[in-house]
């Protein structure tokens, strides 16, 4: 029997995967709440001691502050929330995957080239906004949908405090399968002009330009 937990990850890698960018607000809402509350649950546990409260407390108060601040500074500004999170998973594939391509030396070299590597998406996506938003919602649904990623990870990372646990190998060919299919079909969908029509359907959303374009 799957468990609630895999089930909601699975439906939402597939949202992301298949419809991220054509959501646009409610997609770049949506990892925002995924990154802050991520980030809030990671960091959670080793700030119990200075809020006085039990760890488990601090663990679901700090992640439930992160979403929501997520989820307001994203939906405020847009195409900066792009940018923004473009550098977390730039920085996060290039800490798991790239950096040790790149880097022949001691493994702390790895991090500044890792936080290099996420500023040059985070530039590319000021540029580029919807393009490197389709890329971001597909790689996130992949890893969600193919459960590269699971609940279990978060919480080893957290009761780590290290991001260890949830990086994970961008080359593994079912990652890479969905990844590219994700892409694929959302590109299409925008091509198509199914995307233009989803966006008069849904309330509430609004599209992410580029900056400096009125279209």
């Amino acid at each position: 029997m799957i468990e609630p937990t895999t089930a909601v990850l699975v439906l939402t890698g597939l949202v992301f995967l298949l419809v991220g960018a054509t959501l646009s607000s409610y997609a770049v809402g949506g990892l925002g709440v995924l990154v802050g509350g991520t980030g809030g649950y990671l960091v959670g546990p080793s700030l119990a001691p200075t809020l006085g409260v039990e760890p488990i407390l601090a663990t679901a108060g700090v992640a439930l502050v992160g979403a929501i601040v997520g989820a307001i500074l994203t939906y405020a500004v847009l195409n900066l929330a792009v940018a923004a999170i473009a550098f977390v998973i730039g920085t996060y594939v290039g800490w798991s995957a790239l950096a040790g391509m790149l880097v022949d030396g001691p493994a702390i070299l790895e991090i500044p080239v890792a936080i290099g590597i996420g500023i040059g998406l985070a530039v590319l996506a000021m540029v580029l906004t919807k393009t490197v938003l389709v890329i971001l919602t597909a790689f996130v649904g992949a890893a969600l949908a193919s459960l590269t990623v699971t609940y279990a990870d978060v919480v080893a990372a957290a009761e780590q405090a290290h991001p260890g646990p949830i990086l994970f190998d961008v080359t593994a060919p079912l990652f890479l399968g969905l990844l590219a299919f994700g892409i694929l079909v959302q590109f299409g969908l925008i091509r198509l002009g199914w995307a233009g029509r989803l966006l008069h359907t849904v309330p509430g959303i609004r599209p992410v330009r580029r900056r400096g374009s009125e279209q």
